[in-house]
């Protein structure tokens, strides 16, 4: 049996794999345009437009309203949609922690309805049996890139008459049942941080349908003001939440490569699931027919049940690692986190259980990430990731070492 590197063997792997972020001419001569036209902020309007059209138009939305970042998109979204102070928003616990701190930051209250545990997108069924009266709105979480069951969620959002807001952050560009997501619920929002398949540093937007949803959070950015109003006209309390114009410039430029860039993660995703479905010890994610577009902004897989039961986590993460994979281990279940369940207790003044078990699991024991710029490899790069994977997990299955 072939030695692990971590044993002092042959890595599978030591050429790099593609480097983030991804950038050339294009951005170069957008951003030099906003530096010669002087207009740098968001009120200058010079880029902000095109790449607000643009963007909405991939995702076939009506309105666009770019912010700073995709945090206080949430926030933004949350608001204009009327959620206010004390009302609770049910979320999944399988996301990054400013699903929740977004709902916080105004007074809103997380609910945490547990994840599918074949695709770790938000359970409809857990929705349904935590809606209570103060509940105001429900946001979905498309974890890696993968659309939530927007068809049910919608259904549960319209009978109970709640906001549903699509945290599209890793999304950029998925589809569900040929619709851009972020343009089926209410609001939709997205984060260009430095890690996101589009990229400008930091920054995001708030996609929707509906022109009111969108002039409120359109006045809710800009300081309260309103469109076509004057410029000290104040029709709400608003904060200055603006992209910069630079941020614009450079989102433009990135999305000439986004076309080719998500059709090359789709095809080696898929290859991935092939090649790993044939690991022992290894368990893929269930991709919903209805996913006709997915945006890989993560590949996720899971050790199988038995295996993550014997073996630690992290050090399987370490192993593989060693063979020149850059494999991640992943969340803390915000239902876990203690910054955000001692907030909640804060603010409602009672401490609030939440059992979320899949998403524990996932998170202590199972769930393993590659991110977006490994998918970005060539199609033998994929069969390094499998072949490290095997190499380290097949004889942990088999018991042929020791407990990791």
């Amino acid at each position: 049996m072939e030695p692990l590197a971590i044993d002092g063997g042959t890595p599978v792997r030591t050429r790099p794999f593609p480097e983030w972020p991804i950038y050339g001419e294009a951005e170069e001569r957008h951003l030099l345009e906003v530096l010669h036209s002087g207009k740098w902020g968001g009120t200058g309007r010079v880029k902000l437009p095109e790449f607000e059209e643009r963007f909405a138009a991939l995702h076939g939305a009506a309105h666009a309203v770019t912010v700073v970042n995709g945090t206080v998109g949430i926030t933004v979204a949350l608001l204009a949609a009327g959620v206010g102070p004390g009302d609770e928003v049910i979320m999944p616990p399988y996301t990054f922690i400013a699903t929740a701190t977004s709902a916080l930051l105004f007074g809103a209250i997380p609910v945490f309805a547990d994840v599918e545990p074949d695709t770790l997108l938000l359970d409809p069924d857990k929705v349904e049996a935590l809606i209570t009266p103060k509940t105001k709105a429900v946001v979905t979480v498309h974890i890696g890139g993968a659309p939530s069951d927007m068809t049910r969620l919608k259904a549960i959002a319209e009978r109970h008459r709640l906001a549903l807001i699509e945290d599209s952050a890793q999304a950029v560009g998925a589809q569900w049942e040929g619709k851009g997501v972020g343009a089926i619920g209410d609001l939709g929002t997205f984060s260009f941080q430095s890690s996101k398949n589009i990229n400008a540093g930091e920054g995001g937007i708030i996609l929707t349908n509906d022109k009111a949803l969108a002039d409120m959070a359109w006045s809710l950015v800009n300081v309260g003001r309103i469109r076509e109003g004057a410029w000290y006209q104040h029709e709400h309390i608003g904060w200055n939440l603006r992209m910069t114009e630079f941020q614009a410039a450079v989102l433009l430029g990135q999305m000439t490569r986004l076309e080719e860039q998500m059709e090359r993660r789709e095809r080696n995703g898929r290859l991935l699931t092939e090649l790993l479905e044939d690991v022992e010890g290894i368990e893929t994610l269930r991709r919903d027919p209805r996913i006709t577009r997915h945006a890989y902004h993560l590949y996720i897989f899971k050790l199988a049940p038995e295996l993550a039961d014997r073996v630690d986590k992290n050090e399987v993460v370490r192993r593989i690692g060693a063979e020149g994979i850059p494999v991640a281990p992943g969340y803390v279940s915000l239902n876990r986190n203690r910054a955000v369940i001692r907030e909640i207790e804060q603010r409602t003044g009672e401490r609030r259980p939440y059992h979320c078990p899949v998403s524990e699991r996932a998170c202590e024991k199972e769930a393993l990430w590659l991110h977006q710029q490994v998918l970005l490899g060539e199609e033998a790069d994929m069969y390094d990731v499998a072949k490290a994977v095997k190499k380290v997990v097949a004889p942990l299955a088999a018991g042929s070492f020791g407990p990791a």
